[in-house]
């Protein structure tokens, strides 16, 4: 039995914002421990690349491109998933949005696109898969739903993301919500939040690594293993008793940082 505690054997998932980043790590680690694979994007070029590239190192990872920064872009995702599947095992509300300014010139659509993509969307992807994911739960298997927020939705960083900290805050208490009201349908929801990881949103990790990393109490970034690691862990039997929390994947900033005090 312990040998199969990270497998994804037999599994669906869906992986918003799965083209790239850190939605592209996860996915490729749910193909590896045996899960078959949609990824859904904005942009259907680089949502089909992603998913042929992935497929072809092995599994099925299909491309489902899609808007989700609407409501009417969740619903339309969750039904194209229900004409494809009897019922979804896992979710990872990976797609996001981050938005800096100076607070004098902060702008309304920073706050509103970032607000809707990173919190409203979410909550109205899980209320319109909540019947497929219900359907394929249950006692000894729970549905799973993985909530990608931030570290910068637990502690401060020196950058004025003002809608992107508050939005990522929020999600993390959404997950906390979420979990008491759906675990009764035997759907488990966590969250993970990260940190340095190279990607298009973190491109201070991706050009600066070096910088970043020595910033970090591991003196590294993140790999894609790592976040795949605490994805699987998540997604797999390995995480069914871990509810409603949000774990920090980062080396340490969040957690174990000490910063020098008043001298």
């Amino acid at each position: 039995m312990m040998k199969t505690l990270f497998s994804l054997e037999g599994r669906t998932a869906l992986v918003t914002g799965g083209s790239r980043g850190i939605g592209r790590m996860i996915a490729e680690g749910f193909l590896e421990y045996g899960a078959k694979v949609y990824i859904s994007a904005r942009k259907a070029d680089a949502c089909d690349a992603t998913a042929a590239e992935l497929s072809a190192k092995g599994g099925t990872c299909t491309s489902l491109p899609q808007d989700l920064s609407t409501v009417a872009g969740c619903k339309a995702l969750a039904d194209e998933i229900g004409r494809r599947e009897p019922h979804l095992d896992i979710l990872v509300n990976n797609a996001g949005a981050a938005w800096a300014a100076d607070f004098d010139e902060f702008p309304e659509n920073g706050w509103d696109k970032v607000m809707n993509l990173n919190v409203k969307s979410p909550f109205f992807l899980i209320q319109a898969l909540h019947g497929m994911l219900k359907a394929g739960a249950s006692d000894e298997r729970p549905a799973k739903v993985i909530n990608i927020a931030s570290i910068d939705g637990i502690r401060l960083n020196p950058l004025e993301t003002y809608s992107y900290h508050a939005s990522k805050a929020a999600l993390i208490y959404l997950t906390r919500r979420l979990a008491a009201k759906l675990v009764a349908d035997r759907i488990v929801v966590t969250g993970i939040a990260p940190g340095p990881f190279a990607s298009e949103m973190n491109r201070a990790a991706r050009d600066h690594a070096d910088q970043v990393a020595a910033r970090t109490p591991l003196r590294r970034i993140g790999r894609d293993e790592d976040m795949a690691g605490a994805a699987i862990y998540l997604a797999s039997r390995a995480g069914d008793y871990v509810v409603g929390d949000t774990i920090a994947v980062d080396g340490g900033i969040a957690y174990a940082n000490l910063t020098p005090g008043p001298s």
